[in-house]
């Protein structure tokens, strides 16, 4: 990744003991150049007060703190767009560079620590500071935000006062009720883990952006994150995001698009329309056979010929245990393999199946399929001890074994003509190790990034690629769609579990092709939590259903029902994703969401209570459809929007209305 193209500087007098940065209207930097220290001051409030960089060249966790600052000002074409370049160096360490990039017109800055060194640097911090004014009015919000969607993590939109948390590369600090906010995280995930550390000191608030961050409960690491190795003399940290909001939720969704635009993808992107399906972990799981696979299909081929993608097809994928049909897994009889990518493409559908690149189910010393290795040589190791997270064992993705494995599985996978393929534990390629097989590689990002790479290469863009358990943003460039939040079921706690991930982590939908709500599973649920949970799958994104449709039962009538309505259907190739309207829920899911789209206001309200509730909008949002035609699509009912007038959501319930904005 190349940051700029073109890179001009002007040397600047050092005639002052401030510089001032403009990062926007009546906003800027003020830096004091005897102290090494800065605030910013936003719409002329001072918001970051006693701001440095630091970092640290060993392990006995003392950091090394720059002290008088000298700059140089440049100018600078980045695939950001282009921007004024503050160069800082610092004569009590000669070693040490701190750069800001501004583009122009917005109320943000980028930062970046260079360490000019010969030996490692286990982190470096290009942003923190003591003191974090955030005094307004109302309800004030800091958002946690995990590693990875493992073991059922949650999101945090916790009360500012007394917030105090370790999150993982992004955070924000933000009013609920007029949504002003600041949002701080990396922009680059190819060496660092960073960490968003905010401390509460009696009055004061600190915050720190800290790349090489681990922590047993949030990256499931209990070692230290891997030095950084210099390359061409240097250690870069990653790039940094300081954004100041009028509106958060933009400011989230800014982040993910440069995110997105630094790193550039490894995958093609998907140009296809939303992709919708089936999979076989919602219910049949570890019980999946290959009669009930062809049943699955066929129901879908004749009973909900309704319900299809845009491009007129579905996604039917063989999670887990799809080797019941086999004898030996892929390198046994799989005849019925064959036969069921063959009925599906029979009937128009595209067949997927599942895997797990870097993890060992079997933890035993074993031939590496593919491979002469065995797995006991594949194991990624911390503390000399083997790596076992959420039941499977951690492979190091840059062992010979590893990438052979890799080849042996997809190649077979691809000649037996699957066209999605679920990969599954991504996090395990990520985690860090005492070692590495190779030795360029030394920390966890590394080791996942070429892994991932690799198996992209594989893949070869062959396949829609699926990612379920994963790192949240580290994953983007590799896949097409990722599921929002792991294993959801049937329940209204299940649906609400689902929208606290939706609702505080909409924003990687401008990370990714699509966000997935995970299996929809309709089971034996009364209607509203039905409704319920199709709607958390249509705010989040793509729809893959996941109830044992070999079987009739009530799960069969609501698919008929729910899954060939074509307004929500229409409404689901039309609409990305929606962002929270309220967003002050904490560790609960997000209950109101929106969008506008095409002179359009879609509205999504989640009743997780057992009372009914009357919804009104903020008048800022009632402004845009004053007398509006509404339309609820579950139920069809239409009417025109009365001024004052407020939303009914039974309880335990969902609705999703259209109103027309006349814009």
């Amino acid at each position: 990744m190349v940051f700029y193209c073109l890179f001009f500087v002007t040397l600047q007098a050092q005639v002052r003991q401030v510089l001032e940065i403009p990062i926007g209207p009546n906003s800027r930097i003020v830096y004091q150049l005897d102290k090494g220290e800065y605030s910013v001051i936003w719409k002329g409030k001072t918001v970051v007060e006693h701001a440095y960089a630091c970092y640290q060249s060993d392990r006995s966790g003392d950091s090394r703190r720059a002290g008088k600052v000298k700059y140089t000002v440049g100018e600078m074409r980045t695939n950001l767009g282009k921007a004024k370049l503050y160069d800082l160096s610092f004569p009590n360490d000669p070693s040490l560079t701190q750069l800001f990039y501004v583009l122009p017109g917005k109320d943000q800055f980028i930062t970046q620590l260079i360490v000019r060194s010969t030996t490692p640097v286990y982190a470096v911090t290009a942003f923190a500071a003591d003191k974090l004014h955030w005094e307004q009015s109302g309800d004030n919000r800091a958002l946690f935000v995990p590693f990875d969607n493992d073991m059922w993590a949650r999101y945090n939109a916790m009360p500012l006062a007394g917030a105090s948390f370790n999150g993982s590369e992004v955070g924000a600090v933000y009013n609920a009720d007029n949504n002003t906010g600041v949002v701080m995280g990396s922009l680059e995930q190819d060496n660092w883990k960073t960490g968003f550390l905010l401390r509460a000191n009696g009055e004061n608030r600190g915050i720190e952006l800290r790349s090489g961050f681990t922590d047993s409960t949030i990256t499931h690491d209990v070692i230290p994150h891997g030095k950084v190795l210099p390359l061409n003399g240097r250690v870069e940290s990653p790039k940094l995001l300081v954004s100041f909001c009028n509106d958060w939720r933009d400011g989230m969704e800014a982040f993910a698009r440069q995110n997105q635009k630094l790193h550039g993808r490894v995958i093609a992107n998907w140009n296809r329309p939303t992709p919708m399906g089936w999979n076989s972990w919602g219910v049949l799981k570890d019980k999946l056979r290959f009669e009930q696979a062809i049943r699955v299909v066929d129901f879908f081929a004749d009973s909900i010929p309704g319900f299809r993608t845009a491009d007129k097809t579905l996604f039917i994928d063989l999670d887990a245990f799809w080797d019941n049909m086999t004898t030996n897994g892929i390198d046994g009889d799989i005849s019925k393999l064959k036969e069921f990518v063959g009925h599906c493409r029979k009937n128009g559908f595209k067949p997927g199946i599942y895997w797990t690149p870097f993890t060992d189910w079997g933890k035993s010393d074993r031939k590496v399929e593919g491979s002469a290795y065995s797995y006991v040589e594949t194991w990624t190791k911390q503390n000399g001890r083997m790596l076992d997270i959420d039941g499977g064992r951690a492979m190091d993705p840059t062992h010979p074994a590893t990438r052979e494995r890799i080849v042996h599985t997809i190649n077979k996978m691809k000649a037996l003509g699957f066209e999605m393929i679920k990969i599954d534990f991504l996090g395990h390629g990520a985690q860090e190790a005492d070692h590495f097989f190779d030795p360029a590689v030394t920390t966890g990002m590394q080791a996942f990034r070429q892994g991932m790479q690799f198996l992209d290469s594989v893949l070869d863009n062959r396949m829609l690629v699926y990612a379920a358990i994963s790192p949240n943003i580290a994953t983007a460039r590799y896949v097409h769609m990722r599921r929002i939040a792991c294993d959801a079921w049937s329940s209204l706690d299940n649906t609400e579990y689902t929208l606290n991930s939706s609702g505080y982590g909409w924003w990687q939908s401008f990370l990714y092709d699509f966000m997935d709500a995970d299996h929809i599973v309709f089971a034996d649920e009364k209607d509203g939590v039905n409704r319920a949970r199709l709607a958390s799958a249509l705010v989040t994104g793509s729809l893959i259903t996941g109830d044992d449709y070999s079987t009739n039962g009530k799960w069969s009538a609501t698919a008929k029902n729910l899954l060939q309505n074509k307004d929500l259907l229409a409404m689901k190739n039309s609409i990305k994703n929606f962002r929270p309207l309220r967003a002050n829920t904490g560790t609960r899911g997000v209950e109101q969401f929106y969008q506008l789209k095409d002179g359009k206001l879609y509205l999504a309200f989640f009743n997780f209570g057992n009372s009914d509730q009357q919804i009104n909008l903020p008048q800022w949002l009632l402004n845009t459809v004053k007398g509006g035609q509404c339309k609820e699509l579950f139920s069809g009912e239409a009417g025109t929007l009365k001024a004052g007038a407020g939303f009914f959501v039974p309880a335990s319930d969902a609705r999703i209305y259209q109103v027309s904005t006349g814009k």
